[in-house]
């Protein structure tokens, strides 16, 4: 069974730093796409960054650092300077084949469940 676990999330004061990670198991996913999305109170879920097999990587915050480690089938966001508006539930995601990672929700196969992210002012 595939899955995609996150943890590192919690609470912090604005200007903090988290390092959030997601760890999947039932296989690997060296040669994919994987991603960050999160999703706030009352808003769709929308793309923070995403990672090719290669490390070739988006991120829409400049404080915000994807990474991964393939040997160890994980995945990582560290996030930098840390605002009330980055308050939301994280998700982690990876697609099934090999491609480029996609900035959509659809183009991701894999979920896992979710890590709550708030800040406080």
């Amino acid at each position: 069974q595939v899955q995609l676990v996150e943890s590192g999330g919690g609470t912090v004061q604005a200007g903090g730093s988290l390092r959030l990670s997601c760890t999947a198991s039932g296989r690997t996913f060296i040669g994919n796409a994987m991603a960050w999305f999160r999703q706030g109170p009352g808003q769709e879920r929308e793309f923070v960054a995403a990672i090719n097999w290669d490390g070739e990587n988006k991120s829409v915050e400049g404080r915000f650092t994807i990474s991964r480690d393939n040997a160890k089938n994980i995945m990582y966001l560290q996030m930098n300077a840390l605002k009330p508006e980055d308050t939301a539930v994280y998700y982690c995601a990876a697609t099934d084949n090999y491609t480029s990672y996609y900035v959509f929700t659809w183009g991701y196969d894999y979920w896992g469940q979710g890590t709550q992210v708030t800040v406080s002012s």
